[in-house]
């Protein structure tokens, strides 16, 4: 396995590698007390923005310092371009396609068309029903506390026609408390926040004092729930801190965007946004400090992750952003973290997605998959131990819906090695790109190489098969 001393992105691309896994849902014999387990999930932040992935002139000490102490990915993907499927991916260790919760929610309405096009989109599933086994309620059942902060965006309740008041649902509520947490702050249907100040208007975080910062909050409630289940007999933790940041709307403290306003060039294009990106670094580094204070950390591990590329932000040089399955859309930065077992200033360009997160949690705990969960992941602790590689042939990705640009074409997308493939609905055809020397995707290479196009086609469909991926239908 090659991995190289941390600095900034490097292209190259390293091979996918085997691995073995325990019977399904078995719980193994460990020693001494299970790791903490801290997963970080940024909303919205694109593969390139952060200093440590090449944007130099946004400011991100915190997340750069914890890539100089830890793995950081170049090469790692979301489930899907959007946040929803990602989330539930995360939760079950299922792909979107298997979940069939395929798009944001609530999204558009059923059967819905482009006008102009012919494809409907298929029918999907716009919340986790209560009856998945989520992650947090196997490590609930393993004796770790469990604590949830931020954006949950997985309980969209459906409503009549004639229904126009948000505030009155005709299903319950599902929230992050019901599948698993002890406790709940910030997570409910909402996909942004109406406000990152105080009064945020989220049904379950109050804000202390008007003009309160959501990420400085959010970090203070993650420190709390840490200090308890210390408290608490020192008891292992499993901490999700799904951010709202670095999601619309666009908002950052004034002396932060006022800093940007003065610098120029690619990755500030945008001020707010590049505040709100160091907003979110400085609230991060809060919580890392915290954990280093209380030398829990070699025995915490730390992911940090994303759910989609970015909106309305610079990704070259990367192709398309947020709802596409061009890398813009689905590249997106990773960071691991867990001192005495994973390796500090190193990077890899191992393919890994969303799935594998789960997966990787799981056996940090000495679980595999619940046996009612069909798993898409694989664990990743032999890669970050650099005790062997991971054999796996291929990823894939499903995306059978418009995002909420409606700017997308219908799509699923395989990628193998060096090579990606993607199928597009509205006319049958494919685009297959060579990331290692294209990664930009500039260079549709089916036509030149038509039967490696082919093989990966046909692996894809399998996989589509395999899942009982929904497909869009064309109108009559």
């Amino acid at each position: 396995m090659q991995k190289f001393r941390v600095g900034y992105l490097s292209g190259s691309l390293i091979a996918l590698f085997a691995f073995s896994a325990t019977a399904p849902g078995k719980k193994l014999e460990t020693e001494g007390k299970l790791p903490n387990v801290v997963l970080i999930m940024a909303d919205d932040l694109g593969w390139k923005d952060l200093h440590c992935y090449g944007n130099e002139q946004v400011d991100t000490p915190h997340l750069d310092r914890l890539a100089q102490q830890g793995l950081l990915f170049t090469d790692a993907y979301s489930a899907a371009p959007v946040c929803t499927p990602t989330r539930a991916a995360l939760m079950t260790g299922e792909s979107p396609a298997r979940l069939n919760i395929t798009n944001h929610a609530g999204g558009h309405p059923e059967n819905f068309r482009k006008p102009g096009t012919d494809l409907i989109t298929p029918t999907w599933l716009r919340h986790l029903p209560l009856e998945r086994v989520t992650l947090a309620e196997q490590l609930k059942a393993a004796g770790y506390a469990t604590g949830f902060v931020g954006k949950w965006h997985l309980s969209h309740r459906s409503r009549s026609t004639s229904d126009t008041d948000a505030d009155q649902p005709t299903e319950p509520e599902l929230r992050p408390e019901h599948q698993g947490f002890d406790i709940n702050i910030g997570g409910c249907r909402f996909g942004g926040p109406p406000s990152y100040f105080s009064p945020y208007g989220i049904p379950n975080l109050q804000g202390k004092t008007d003009g309160e910062y959501l990420p400085d909050r959010c970090a203070d409630e993650c420190i709390d729930f840490i200090e308890s289940a210390q408290a608490d007999g020192n008891r292992p933790f499993f901490l999700c801190w799904w951010n709202y940041s670095v999601h619309y709307p666009f908002q950052a403290p004034a002396d932060l965007i006022a800093k940007y306003e003065q610098r120029n060039g690619p990755g500030v294009e945008n001020p707010t946004y590049a505040a709100m990106i160091e907003g979110m670094d400085t609230s991060i580094g809060k919580l890392i400090d915290a954990i280093d204070q209380q030398e829990l950390g070699s025995d915490t591990l730390v992911i940090f992750t994303s759910d989609n590329g970015p909106f309305a932000a610079n990704v070259q040089p990367l192709r398309a952003e947020k709802g596409f399955l061009y890398e813009g859309g689905i590249r997106v930065p990773m960071i691991v973290r867990w001192p005495g077992h994973v390796s500090a200033g190193t990077q890899t360009s191992t393919p890994v997605t969303t799935m594998d997160i789960h997966a990787t949690i799981l056996d940090t705990a000495n679980f595999t998959a619940d046996p009612s969960n069909t798993p898409d992941g694989i664990s990743l602790l032999p890669l970050l131990r650099n005790e062997s590689e991971l054999g796996r042939k291929s990823i894939y990705f499903h995306y059978p819906n418009y995002a909420f640009h409606k700017e997308n074409r219908l799509g699923s997308a395989i990628r193998s090695g060096d090579y990606k493939l993607i199928k597009f609905y509205d006319d049958d055809s494919v685009e297959l790109y060579d990331l290692k020397n294209d990664i930009s995707e500039s260079r549709n290479l089916a036509k030149e190489m038509p039967e490696k196009a082919e093989r990966l086609r046909l692996e894809l469909n399998k996989w589509l098969k395999e899942t009982n991926a929904s497909q869009p239908q064309r109108a009559k």
